[in-house]
């Protein structure tokens, strides 16, 4: 989805068609690189492909529609998405009951994690456990025991408190259910608060290991004070090359357009990197 998107007609339809900052990435090596192209320049209206063209193109053809597409270059430098500041809570005080929270979730999850679970079907590969629901009470005890006021959106519950209120928490008691309920090592609880719509703290308490030997990590971030995993500094790749990188995906529950999508640039993808 990164690198699909959508634009309306003169029609008023919505067409689907591959934006420029992805066109380096799928440019073979004989040919111009995207980044080679200056930043301001504007290339003229490109031909638009649905998902199944999309798939039939060579890669040649696919690079140079990408290339051609009227978005401008990518920018030298990505816009920082987080809010500027936590608000009238201190940043310490928030990711303090953030982490408490997710630390009460987590807990109930270790002590599910090696017993039979209870599994119920949201959709036909859509899972969801007691574990889930236990998970989420327990978050909302601690959240609503601080902040009465604050709006508040679980996976499970929906939304409950103070639709007025600048901050929202977002809530998913047991993130990757269905690695959980087959023992896969890849599942989490997830806690994010917004301020007047942008991140502002977070933490994620993941599980790690296997079968009877379960541990976790907690990853926290708070506005403007960096990530830290178990209490340790953490930062991006410095890699700057997909072809030096190591990529991993996952697919949705939705089977729609967009998903294909994902499918076609998955299939480029492992072209130019792990």
């Amino acid at each position: 989805r990164i690198a699909y998107t959508h634009r309306r007609s003169a029609a008023g339809g919505v067409k689907p068609f591959l934006s420029a900052p992805m066109a380096r990435y799928l440019l073979p090596s004989t040919t111009t690189a995207a980044s080679s192209f200056p930043r301001n320049a504007r290339a003229s209206p490109a031909p638009i492909l649905a998902p199944r063209a999309l798939a039939s193109r060579s890669k040649h053809a696919r690079a140079i529609m990408a290339v051609a597409s009227d978005q401008p270059a990518a920018p030298s430098k990505y816009p920082k998405m987080a809010a500027p500041t936590t608000g009238p809570v201190p940043a310490d005080e928030l990711l303090g009951v953030i982490q408490a929270a997710a630390k009460a979730g987590a807990e109930v999850v270790m002590e599910a994690v090696n017993k039979p679970r209870n599994i119920q079907y949201k959709g036909v590969a859509d899972l969801v456990t007691d574990t889930d629901k236990l998970s989420e009470s327990v978050i909302l005890e601690v959240v609503t025991k601080n902040f009465k006021d604050h709006l508040i959106l679980g996976e499970e519950g929906g939304l409950i408190g103070d639709s007025l209120s600048e901050y929202l928490w977002c809530i998913d008691p047991l993130d990757g259910t269905t690695n959980f309920a087959h023992g896969y090592p890849s599942f989490s609880v997830s806690i994010g608060v917004l301020f007047r719509g942008k991140p502002a703290a977070a933490t994620v308490v993941e599980f790690c290991g296997g079968p009877m030997c379960w541990n976790t990590r907690t990853i926290s971030a708070s506005s403007g004070k960096g990530a830290y995993c178990n209490g340790q500094k953490i930062h991006v790749s410095p890699t700057e090359k997909v072809e030096q990188s190591l990529l991993v995906t996952g697919f949705g529950y939705e089977h729609d357009d967009a998903w294909l999508t994902n499918i076609n640039l998955f299939k480029e993808f492992t072209d130019v990197s792990r």
